[in-house]
């Protein structure tokens, strides 16, 4: 290779290091052998990107990545980190592979991982200084993939708060959290020492050792908790500047959420049943999406519509606005607890009723009333089942025109 006519040989080196970093440590290594000026441009690279799947076995992976962090440079940080490992006695390599990338200042770590045994992560996981985005998730490798999601087979274990000042986004996902069993809190704050955190997404974890779990963070801005097993009962949520709640929740129990969130502009709630909330109200509230599945307790949803009376832009499912028209008494002397409200959208969840075999209700008056007399110059949107049906029919026939012009061209 000419150096002096090849133009990506004369970028610098942090450069370089960018756009293999796109390529993966292996295939980064490998261009070692285009050129003297190439031969150690790796081994300063401060991001590694490995994969199980890019090896046939265990031990050509551990050999491999042995000899990786041997030539490496060691004055180098390594910044980011992306790791996905999976089957018996990987752990020593993740292990491995963390020791080294704390101890160099790592910012970024992404670390998919599963194991047939319970693993539980190394202090210095939790006691980084530099650690700015973790994102952590159990794989499923397996051919029965039912099984280990819901028997937690692959877990990860924390067993401490987490002091990790410099961190401003996590992601969990299906990760056993479990406090010190020697504890007697039964309310436990993991992440009282990431004072930074701004994105908190906690998704599919499972609980043990205690009932709530408190999420007081003075710079959150994006929260997501998604489908959460185990013993947490309550969330305690304290955060000035949170923007944006979403919550999932698709299991028979049902959570408490205690939320100090006065800044807050969007709540999206999707779950089987009525969001459990404790709040002083949303005072900046602009868009509300709330849908739920299966209810059958009208007085929940007539009090979440109360704590959320401050938006001015409301989703609701139509099965909501079902269960309200079945108990009209109820709403008959209650005013509505809309005043800013400047849309209101009411949509199906389910095309077809086919939990609740009973016959279709429409939207009463009294409950169109409840949900708009407060504000009378909101814009109102519904959209039945018949609506879907016939949007998907004609969609299918749209398809079906194509298709046969396609044919005859």
């Amino acid at each position: 290779m000419n150096v002096e006519d090849d133009r990506l040989s004369s970028l610098p080196d942090d450069l370089i290091h960018k756009i293999l970093s796109f390529i993966g440590t292996e295939h980064a290594i490998q261009t070692s052998v285009l050129s003297s000026r190439w031969r150690f441009i790796w081994t300063s690279m401060p991001y590694l990107n490995l994969s199980h799947d890019d090896f046939f076995r265990l031990p050509t992976f551990s050999k491999f990545f042995t000899r990786v962090l041997s030539d490496r440079n060691n004055q180098s940080d390594m910044t980011s980190v992306k790791l996905s490992v999976h089957g018996h006695g990987t752990y020593l390599v993740v292990k491995q592979i963390m020791a080294y990338a704390f101890s160099h200042n790592i910012q970024q770590l992404n670390l998919g991982f599963s194991c047939n045994i319970d693993f539980e992560f190394p202090l210095c996981l939790f006691r980084s200084r530099s650690l700015k985005h973790l994102s952590l998730t159990t794989e499923d490798f397996s051919s029965n993939g039912y099984r280990r999601k819901f028997s937690f087979t692959y877990v990860f274990k924390a067993t401490s708060t987490w002091d990790l000042p410099a961190l401003t986004t996590l992601y969990i996902h299906d990760v056993y959290l479990c406090y010190d069993e020697n504890t007697d809190e039964l309310f436990i704050d993991l992440f009282s020492k990431c004072a930074n955190l701004k994105n908190l997404t906690l998704k599919g974890c499972y609980t043990k050792g205690f009932t709530g779990l408190s999420i007081c963070l003075p710079l959150l801005t994006e929260l997501t908790l998604e489908t959460e097993y185990g013993s947490v009962e309550v969330f305690n949520i304290v955060a000035p500047q949170l923007k944006n709640l979403t919550i999932r929740s698709f299991i028979s129990e049902s959570h408490e959420y205690l939320i100090s969130a006065p800044h807050l502009v969007f709540l999206d709630y999707k779950g089987w049943s009525c969001l459990q909330l404790s709040t002083n109200a949303f005072l900046s509230l602009e868009k509300a999406h709330i849908c739920i599945s299966y209810s059958t307790y009208a007085h929940q949803v007539l009090r979440l519509l109360q704590q959320i009376r401050n938006v001015k832009f409301l989703t609701l499912n139509l099965e909501v606005v079902e269960l309200l028209s079945s108990f009209v008494e109820q709403l008959a002397h209650l005013p509505s607890p809309f005043a800013n409200l400047k849309s209101l959208k009411i949509h199906p969840e389910r095309e077809r009723l086919k939990v609740r075999e009973h016959k279709r209700v429409e939207m009463s008056a009294e409950v169109r009333s409840y949900l708009l007399d407060g504000s009378p110059g909101a814009t109102f949107t519904m959209v039945s089942r018949e609506d879907i049906k016939s949007m998907k029919k004609l969609a299918e026939n749209l398809r079906t025109v194509r298709i046969a012009r396609a044919g005859e061209s």
